[in-house]
């Protein structure tokens, strides 16, 4: 696969020293989560849920839509417009009204997946091991970095399950996630790709990127953070270059609209909190590309500069079902 250089990563619409001022990777800086109880996950008798509830219904919503490849970013316990988004598209591909909302047959139909919805996990030495790094707000400070890695095995725990750091911390109260041998509940998020994608479509008004197989059928859908006003979303048919795993990121400043200093240029090294995550696929409009991110937390929730930006393992997972010359059409 060659190598691509990536020049123009969508982070958030603010630029790059906003952007720094406004990431994180901290897992000190964890929000907090609802109550959430690995028994009430676990139960299938649930009730209906919309938009501002929040628990462990939620939580089992979210697990069991992300195991059928759709995904609303984080597992949180939150139902959001991520989430109402993704169950109406779940709901429409099994051809139920697209209420956006769980009621019971969409409960039923989910519930039809009878794999257990979590799981035990024994934290490792290797969970352990790091390089775990506080990473710097400043761009210029990032590119002295030689790896961008997790801030904490908390923080990589939670990306390998898809799960908030707030969540996984609510749902083992007590737990030291420091310490390996530590016995934790986790998500069970662990799927096979669900096959070939045959083109791949981004909407802007959707904030949603979804793969298509070769017989037309929905395989996978996953909320993203899309364009900006300044930086809109490049609409039209384009095809995908190939995929870039664990790529350095090379930021220039001239081509950001924002940008404190035109002329900064900088090369960030590879990890799962440099700005473009862990994979880059690249796009055959230059300088544009669908990515993941060091906030999984923000998808959904704010612009970028013209980008597709998705969670490290949606953009993984999609990054595993294309391949050069798969069309990628962007559209209103």
């Amino acid at each position: 696969m060659p190598s691509y250089r990536v020049t123009f990563a969508l982070f958030l619409a603010f630029g790059a020293q906003s952007y720094a001022a406004q990431h994180r990777p901290s897992a000190n800086r964890v929000a907090p989560a609802p109550s959430i109880d690995a028994g009430a996950i676990n139960d299938s008798r649930q009730t209906p849920l919309s938009n501002g509830d929040k628990g462990s219904g939620v939580v089992r919503a979210q697990i069991l839509l992300d195991r059928a490849h759709f995904s609303c970013g984080q597992i949180d316990g939150k139902f959001g417009t991520n989430l109402q988004k993704t169950v109406a598209a779940f709901q429409s591909n099994r051809g139920m009204p697209a209420s956006g909302a769980m009621d019971d047959a969409t409960w039923a139909a989910l519930n039809a997946d009878q794999a257990p919805v979590l799981t035990a996990y024994t934290i490792s030495p290797d969970d352990e091991k790091g390089p775990f790094v506080t990473i710097p707000h400043d761009m210029t400070a990032q590119a002295r970095m030689s790896y961008l890695g997790y801030s904490s095995p908390l923080e990589e725990l939670g990306e390998r399950f898809h799960t908030s750091p707030a969540a996984l911390q609510a749902l083992n109260p007590g737990a030291d996630f420091s310490r390996a041998g530590q016995q934790i509940t986790v998500p069970n998020v662990v799927t096979l790709p669900p096959g070939q994608a045959a083109r791949v479509e981004v909407s802007k008004s959707e904030s949603s990127v979804r793969a298509y197989g070769a017989d037309g059928k929905l395989l996978a859908f996953y909320v993203a953070t899309i364009g900006s006003v300044h930086d809109p979303l490049p609409v039209g048919d384009w095809k995908i270059r190939g995929v870039q795993h664990n790529p350095a990121f090379h930021y220039n400043a001239e081509l950001f609209w924002d940008a404190h200093n035109p002329h900064e240029k900088a090369v960030i090294q590879p990890g799962p909190n440099n700005p473009v995550g862990l994979v880059w696929i690249d796009l055959s409009k230059e300088h544009y590309g669908i990515h993941g991110t060091p906030d999984p937390g923000e998808i959904g929730h704010v612009t970028s500069h013209g980008c597709i930006r998705l969670t490290n393992w949606d953009a993984l997972e999609l990054a595993s079902m294309v391949k050069p010359g798969t069309p990628a059409i962007l559209k209103e």
